[in-house]
């Protein structure tokens, strides 16, 4: 699926990530194949959560009947809500998984 991406875009890309990474405890003697393969696994994961937020936004609060060529204030208005309680959700439930399935 992200065949397109060279391996030195997913490199730089760790490079960038690595010190949200040690603060997660991850270790830092890893080699250039692990870091590709993880690096493509986040980009996967954003790709699927951006696809995710789209589509589950979309289908409630957009019209089904397009009246205009824009969205109205309330289409837009539920669109900021429904990206931040999705946002806000999706980070509830990774903290909960970090934490071993407890609550905060």
């Amino acid at each position: 699926m992200f065949q397109y991406f060279s391996q030195q875009f997913l490199l730089n890309y760790w490079e960038k990530t690595s010190v949200m990474m040690a603060a997660n405890n991850l270790p830092r003697e890893v080699n250039a194949e692990q870091i590709f393969g993880m690096a493509e696994k986040e980009m996967e994961y954003r790709v699927e959560f951006f696809n995710k937020l789209t589509h589950t936004c979309f289908n409630k609060c957009v019209e089904k009947k397009y009246k205009e060529g824009e969205l109205y204030m309330g289409e837009n208005t539920c669109i900021d809500r429904c990206v931040s309680k999705y946002q806000q959700v999706t980070n509830i439930i990774g903290q909960m998984l970090a934490n071993g399935g407890r609550p905060m």
